[in-house]
């Protein structure tokens, strides 16, 4: 089963610089396999920050950016594919597009089943695939993304960052009015 994690609950509002009232637009951060264990993993590759305080850090950083972030993780796939079916169902709902930052971990290299998942929900889940390594300069094997050809974006390579600039360029695209 997956872990849901609502770090520092956003109550719906935050201030703009003209100290305008506005509601907060809901992000998703959906990580897979082994990325809970960042700070304990392979430091060298993805630093010494845990999982649960990068998760602060960026909920915290999507608040100046008119976020509420929510976060989800989980080592299966089947929770992942889940979780995404349940954010449309819920854009469905409410009629408002969820924008997703996807770090799908090992999946990214062979599980055309979440390929397929995201292509079923991308109308009202758009997905940025995000790693914080530079997939193109590792292991031969992690060179392929089979996810990426259903995300409207990769970012790769910038550590925590990568996260950071996926929920940046969401900013960007609502702001345009594109999402």
């Amino acid at each position: 089963m997956g872990s849901t994690c609502r770090a520092q609950k956003v109550l719906g509002t935050h201030k703009t610089g003209s100290h305008k009232e506005e509601m907060m637009r809901r992000l998703e951060i959906i990580n897979g396999p082994n990325n809970n264990f960042y700070g304990i993993r392979n430091k060298g590759q993805y630093g010494n920050q845990l999982y649960a305080d990068l998760i602060q850090e960026l909920t915290e950083y999507g608040a100046t950016l008119g976020f509420e972030v929510h976060a989800f993780q989980s080592n299966g796939e089947g929770p992942l594919i889940d979780h995404l079916q349940e954010l449309y169902r819920e854009a469905e709902k409410t009629g408002q597009k969820i924008p997703v930052v996807l770090n799908p971990g090992a999946f990214t290299h062979y599980s055309y089943a979440l390929m397929d998942a995201l292509e079923s929900v991308h109308t009202l889940v758009p997905a940025v695939e995000c790693h914080m390594s530079n997939i193109h300069k590792r292991d031969e094997f992690r060179h392929k993304s089979v996810t990426a050809c259903e995300c409207i974006g990769q970012i790769a390579g910038f550590g925590k960052n990568s996260y950071k600039l996926a929920m940046h360029e969401y900013a960007l695209l609502v702001e345009a009015g594109e999402l």
